[in-house]
């Protein structure tokens, strides 16, 4: 049958700390105890749970459409610390928006016999939307918590899980 897989995105200090270099806004420590709830369930019933994580080199070209922001090695790129990495769980630290862009996601998946993902974290109409595009991509049935996510812009967040769930295929609830 296989495993279920969360995906947790960018739950990072930059995002999410108030004194982080893109931090989301109240919205994004609004979702931290729900996304705990669901990596401790997650656990518990076997699954699967992995931290996509931004780790961008001191120039990434991502800094000409963003802040400078989650720098690999820097406090930034850190999870924030209501959501301890665990042993069993990944950590994958990415580049670029998706979580499968030179990373080795695809290969986790694959050994650990994932049949289903889920997916929390920030931002909604980025690097969420863009892995669960991924996910897609693969065949892979995908499940997007509306109160797991968040976004800078409400609008955004709108669009991104009516076209996760329209175009993608996502369930989103």
């Amino acid at each position: 049958m296989g495993k279920t897989a969360l995906i947790v995105a960018d739950m990072l200090n930059d995002f999410l700390d108030p004194d982080g270099s893109l931090y989301v806004g109240p919205s994004g420590r609004e979702i931290i105890p729900f996304v705990a709830g669901k990596i401790e369930a997650t656990r518990q019933s076997g699954g699967v749970v992995i931290f996509a994580c931004d780790a961008h080199a001191p120039l990434d070209r991502e800094f000409k459409y963003f802040a400078r922001h989650a720098v690999k090695g820097t406090w930034g790129s850190q999870i924030i610390p209501e959501l301890p990495v665990q042993p069993g769980d990944y950590r994958l630290d990415k580049t670029r928006y998706t979580a499968f862009y030179n990373t080795n996601l695809e290969e986790v998946l694959k050994q650990e016999e994932v049949a289903q993902v889920e997916v929390v974290g920030v931002c909604t109409s980025i690097c969420v939307m863009e892995t669960v595009k991924e996910l897609f991509d693969r065949d892979l049935p995908t499940l997007v918590y509306r109160e797991g996510v968040a976004d800078f812009d409400p609008e955004a967040q709108a669009f991104a899980l009516k076209h996760m769930e329209r175009i993608f295929g996502a369930k989103v609830v």
